[in-house]
């Protein structure tokens, strides 16, 4: 008898997950919506969200299908979910130099499960992960997707790869100290092999250590560490897979010789001059300045532990980096919003707009660089970077208008992901 009971329940079950979902209908209003594509903000907004994504945007009173879950913001001000093209959720900036060596390598993982919240509460609800070992950032979108952990959308690099010796290589240990080689490489073939083999492993967008660093110890910031050949070879193979390419590039040869070289986009920037320019618009290249983050290192790196050189190479780059956006916007550069988190504390990602405002930007650029321009960026304006029908339900709110205090988005109040509420009311 038992066993009748447990197999007719067993085949009830079975019948049950053979019925498609019933989708979920969500209603969100709010006193006024940013779109995230420039347009004029539109009052009284109502935005219809079925199974995760917008199938209508009207205004609130309009009619609504029978039984939606209704989400009123009341005077708050709706906006797209926001996007940091350049982020390292598996890096704690309080455990910098030698001070990381106290941990085990799984440990950085757990530091991503613990930052991907904070940012995703941050009101980020996609990031580009430029950075991270042991393929940790795939993990970690993996968890984020089975709803294992709370965190934003993830277009993972894997490992940032670069030259022997190179910012990207581990230049702080003696020779008797050998480390992983995984992300190195020294001719255009090894590269075009390295390239398959992140692809191979999860990586949705290619990074690369084109010049020296701020945070790596012996190079000097601006040196050029990767030839024409070999860039062209990692440009050319990661294109012909369907990937785009960030360099990351603070010397002007090295900017210029990536721009050739057809990448999409080069972050940091900081000594690109009047040629880089011309070559970002001429090949349609972005540059993604982390213009905030000079505030946090010189005031918290040496306590943090970080290089005495790195701090010194940060007092002699930060201002310049500023002074380079300021110019690049004014000559019509593509300028996304990614800001290094990892380098400051994730999570504060949104302090970032009152910088770029205040060297230059409107406070609707500097939004735009944080949805529909950086959506365009990522090869992802079907899904994110918009409140647009046949987009994600991906929604943020906040107190006032962020167009006439930038710094309203310091202080996200609301984060909708997908059409669920994952911070606020």
């Amino acid at each position: 008898m038992a066993l009748r009971i447990l197999t007719a329940l067993a085949g009830l079950a079975l019948g049950l997950a053979a019925l498609p979902a019933r989708a979920e209908t969500v209603i969100v209003t709010a006193a006024r919506m940013i779109d995230g594509l420039g347009n004029a903000p539109v009052e009284r907004p109502q935005i219809t969200i079925v199974d995760g994504r917008i199938t209508a945007i009207g205004h609130a009173g309009d009619a609504a299908p029978a039984g939606a879950r209704r989400i009123d913001l009341g005077a708050r001000t709706l906006l797209p979910g926001l996007i940091d093209m350049h982020v390292h959720l598996t890096h704690d900036p309080r455990l910098s130099g030698y001070n990381r060596l106290n941990y085990t390598d799984s440990f950085w993982t757990v530091v991503g499960v613990a930052n991907a919240r904070r940012t995703l509460e941050a009101g980020f609800t996609t990031v580009r992960n430029v950075g991270a070992a042991d393929y940790a950032d795939v993990a970690l979108k993996q968890g984020i997707e089975g709803g294992y952990v709370p965190g934003p959308r993830i277009v993972p690099a894997t490992y940032a790869i670069g030259a022997t010796g190179g910012h990207c290589d581990d230049t702080e240990f003696p020779p008797s100290v050998t480390t992983p080689a995984d992300n190195i490489a020294n001719s255009p073939d090894q590269f075009r092999a390295l390239v398959r083999k992140l692809r191979k492993y999860g990586a949705e967008v290619i990074k690369v250590c084109m010049t020296g660093g701020v945070l790596s110890k012996t190079d000097s910031v601006g040196a050029q560490q990767i030839s024409a050949e070999e860039i062209k070879a990692i440009v050319d193979e990661a294109h012909m897979l369907g990937l785009r390419v960030a360099v990351h590039a603070h010397g002007t040869e090295g900017i210029n010789t990536a721009l050739r070289a057809g990448v999409d986009t080069i972050e940091h920037a900081s000594l690109a001059d009047a040629e880089s320019f011309r070559l970002a618009r001429a090949h349609g290249a972005w540059f993604d300045m982390d213009i905030y983050n000079d505030d946090y290192i010189l005031a918290e790196g040496a306590k943090n532990g970080l290089f005495p050189e790195s701090l010194a190479k940060e007092r002699a780059i930060g201002l310049k980096q500023r002074q380079t956006f300021r110019a690049a916007h004014a000559a019509g550069v593509k300028l996304l919003f990614g800001t290094d988190g990892g380098v400051y504390p994730n999570g504060d990602n949104a302090r970032q707009f009152a910088k770029m405002v205040e060297w230059g930007m409107t406070p609707m650029e500097a939004i735009r660089a944080a949805t529909g321009e950086a959506a365009i960026a990522l090869d992802r304006s079907a899904d994110v970077g918009a409140i647009a029908v046949g987009r994600y339900g991906d929604l943020i709110a906040v107190s006032g208008d962020p167009l006439a205090d930038v710094r309203r988005l310091e202080h996200v109040e609301v984060v909708i992901k997908g059409g669920a509420v994952v911070k606020g009311e």
